[in-house]
């Protein structure tokens, strides 16, 4: 007996391993597209092999005509894959971050809000090409190494679970899965429309890219994306260590602090600004913090989003509540204490 066609039981073989490492459910956030369509065909095949309770949720975003009409046939098509239970959420779309990043916003809080009733982790349909346009995105913007290296396979925030068992999947191969499986593809319209940007890097600069430097772009990209991932959890981890070491009630240490590189100082200072509860930390708020490090001339309290301070006084750095005096001033540089360059 003939098994599969190949494209399918790729995407099977992806998202195996982890089915078959958790019991927990899964839901899979499928849009009617090739890519979460193939993932819900796999899931809804392999799960019951692994004991896995599976269903799906379609979101319905409102934005376009027939959006309802189609979401309703999409879970009808899910529901005939045999994925239990399946829901339309229907959400309001806002203005904040502008149309993709609004819609973004609702459908995740949507996504990790059905989750939470099942206490299940949420399959996202993202593949390689995603991965390869979110790295290219990360090093047009300059925002730094976390989004240059892409999205990771399994990543909790937001109050879910996020499992993305694609990414070392061509988008070819879902939509050859599809066609072989025979399942209705719907193509959102909004993905040829060149006034977004993700779509002008599918259409016009990875093509480019592909010409000029001679193909295998898109996985390359990903490879680089994988490697600089590692680098950076082994910075991570390293930083949590030397907090752990350096800080307590007092605050941190600033001359035991100030001579670590700045990749490990930086990260141990997030991780202390976090931990403190201090919210929307911004490069520009570590920077300032950093600067009582390392520039230091006996400058005062860094304002920090929330209400708190960041001052250096007695040689440490300390966080002051919101609330606290803004004018507080740290040590000042004595002959004692040379100020850093």
């Amino acid at each position: 007996m003939a098994g599969p066609a190949p494209a399918v039981a790729q995407v099977r073989s992806a998202v195996r391993p982890a089915l078959s490492a958790s019991d927990r459910p899964v839901l899979v956030a499928c849009s009617g597209g090739a890519d979460s369509l193939a993932l819900a065909a796999a899931v809804a095949f392999e799960a019951p092999r692994a004991g896995v309770p599976a269903g799906a949720v379609t979101v319905d975003h409102g934005l376009q005509e027939g959006a309802a009409e189609r979401a309703a046939a999409t879970a009808t098509l899910l529901r005939n894959l045999g994925l239990e239970p399946v829901s339309v959420v229907r959400v309001d779309v806002g203005t904040d971050g502008g149309p993709e990043g609004a819609a973004r916003g609702a459908r995740y809080a949507a996504l990790a809000a059905a989750a939470a009733e099942l206490d299940a982790r949420v399959a996202l349909g993202h593949t390689l090409d995603d991965q390869a346009e979110t790295v290219l995105l990360g090093l047009g913007r300059g925002s730094g190494p976390r989004s240059v290296a892409g999205m990771v396979e399994l990543r909790d925030a937001g109050g879910a679970t996020w499992w993305r068992p694609l990414l070392h999947i061509r988008r070819a191969t879902t939509r050859a899965a599809c066609a072989a499986l025979e399942l209705p593809v719907w193509d959102d319209p909004w993905n040829d429309d060149p006034a977004y940007t993700r779509v002008r890097l599918r259409t016009e600069v990875l093509p480019l890219l592909e010409e000029v430097l001679g193909g295998g772009v898109a996985p390359a990209l990903a490879r680089t994306a994988a490697l600089l991932r590692d680098d950076l959890d082994a910075l991570d981890q390293l930083s949590e260590r030397h907090l752990d070491a350096l800080r307590d009630a007092a605050g941190l240490p600033a001359e035991q602090l100030a001579v670590l590189p700045t990749a490990l100082r930086r990260r141990v200072l997030r991780s202390w600004l976090r931990a403190a509860g201090v919210p929307d930390l911004q490069a520009v708020h570590l920077a300032a913090v950093d600067a009582l490090l390392v520039r230091w001339r006996g400058q005062g309290r860094v304002d920090l989003p929330g209400g708190a301070g960041a001052v250096r006084t007695s040689g440490r750095l300390v966080l002051q509540p919101p609330g606290a005096p803004a004018g507080r001033p740290g040590d000042t540089p004595s002959d004692f204490e040379e100020p850093h360059a």
